[in-house]
């Protein structure tokens, strides 16, 4: 195998196969998302609501993160998948039966509202399994040596399916209905499950099987803390999505100012993703090892700018480019962190780095949405968007001098290391 080959995780047949089951997954989740999304905010007119649904989903999946990762590093990862995916599909089945109860039936705004925010609470536990278990099958799918390259892989994949998804969803609202489409994400759910099977069972490393929980927990916590890359990136990422997020309020500018209809609303959210799969592509062939952090830091300072930008702008065109270069700033960062924990997490810890990872910065993708809806609320969109750029811009200039550790990271000569091992 090349040394520099950029497609070396692609020649493993297992990592192909779970790439098109993540892609799958991702697709009807994000179509998932963007019909919640639409459809809360058409019965409610209110961006509070869009706020809550990240409450909703952040207080299972953050107080759930840490024993998830326990289980997960018990657990043989494939079959995990496989629970974790039939849950998902019940989910959406639920989506459906309520949106379609909603048409025979007339139920209530309220009703339907509140039984949206409960799949979504069921959602927000049930994605506190799914991080740590994906990441931690990727490292049994490849050799160490392409660990690099199969992060890549795996977050480019991510992204494809999140642009895709949010551009079908946008446009399949209008075109066969909001409970049509939950009905095929439904099935594509299914299609996933079935193929994860394709995927052999992998063996499970740790070698404390039955420690305590507590113990276990503060374990994979200790690790984290101290270890001073997968600490800076973290804290970096968590707070820069935290106040930079603009995914939760992108109806209310589809809807109240520029006016787009659903399909530019699936524009808008298939623009962020279509930057950060321009990028993430771009790494496979121009790896980001060299000055590491300081790449880091200057693509956070990037999306903190592109997000002021969309705050600022009335016309679609330049919202739409300024998410892109939000996008593909925020592909680079990502790129870096995936690359950081799995050349810094020992195998037998991978689930807890993993769920300790979803606590700082996949929860606060739905804190950050609350905090959105909230600031929309109280200020106003536009000055909401605009708060959460400069917070972000701040963000990074505090951490650019009180971090020198991840100021300093590079990671050329471990990933050297790494592709000499056999």
């Amino acid at each position: 195998m090349a040394k520099n080959d950029p497609y070396a995780a692609l020649r493993i047949k297992e990592f192909n196969i779970f790439l098109f089951v993540r892609f799958l997954l991702v697709f009807g989740w994000s179509m998932q998302f963007i019909v919640i999304e639409w459809q809360v905010y058409s019965i409610t007119k209110d961006p509070l609501s869009l706020g809550i649904i990240g409450l909703m989903e952040i207080i299972p999946a953050f107080s759930m993160a840490l024993f998830a990762g326990h289980i997960v590093d018990q657990s043989e990862k494939r079959n995990l998948l496989a629970k974790c995916t039939a849950a998902f599909s019940l989910i959406s089945l639920g989506l459906y039966f309520l949106t379609t109860a909603n048409i025979i039936n007339n139920w209530s705004t309220n009703t339907i509202l509140y039984g949206i925010y409960a799949l979504v609470f069921f959602g927000g536990f049930l994605r506190s399994f799914f991080g740590p278990t994906i990441f931690s099958l990727v490292a049994l799918l490849v050799p160490k040596k392409i660990y690099h390259n199969a992060a890549t892989w795996s977050t480019s994949t991510w992204k494809t399916a999140s642009v895709s998804g949010a551009l079908f969803g946008g446009f399949l609202i209008s075109w066969i209905g909001v409970d049509n489409t939950l009905l095929l994400v439904f099935i594509l759910v299914i299609l996933s499950l079935i193929f994860t099977f394709s995927i052999q069972k992998k063996p499970i490393l740790n070698t404390k099987i039955g420690e305590p929980m507590m113990q276990s927990l503060k374990a994979g916590v200790k690790f984290v803390f101290k270890t001073k890359e997968i600490l800076g990136v973290l804290t970096l990422d968590m707070i820069a999505v935290l106040f930079g997020g603009t995914v939760a309020i992108l109806s209310v500018f589809a809807q109240d100012i520029l006016k787009v209809g659903p399909e530019g609303f699936g524009l808008l959210n298939a623009s962020i993703s279509m930057g950060s799969i321009v990028t993430m592509f771009l790494t496979t062939y121009i790896p980001i090892n060299k000055k590491t952090g300081l790449k880091m830091l200057i693509s956070v300072f990037i999306f903190g700018l592109s997000i002021i930008a969309f705050g600022l702008s009335s016309i679609f065109l330049v919202s739409v480019l300024a998410l892109f270069i939000s996008g593909a700033a925020d592909g680079i960062s990502m790129v870096i962190r995936q690359t950081i924990l799995q050349l810094k997490t020992p195998d037998d810890m991978r689930g807890r780095v993993s769920s300790v990872n979803s606590m700082f910065v996949g929860s606060s993708n739905e804190l950050g949405a609350f905090e959105s809806g909230l600031a929309a609320k109280l200020i106003g969109p536009v000055a909401a968007v605009v708060f959460g750029g400069t917070m972000t811009l701040l963000t990074v200039g505090f951490t650019a001098i009180a971090n020198p550790t991840l100021r300093e990271l590079d990671l050329t000569q471990e990933i050297k290391e790494n592709e000499k091992e056999e």
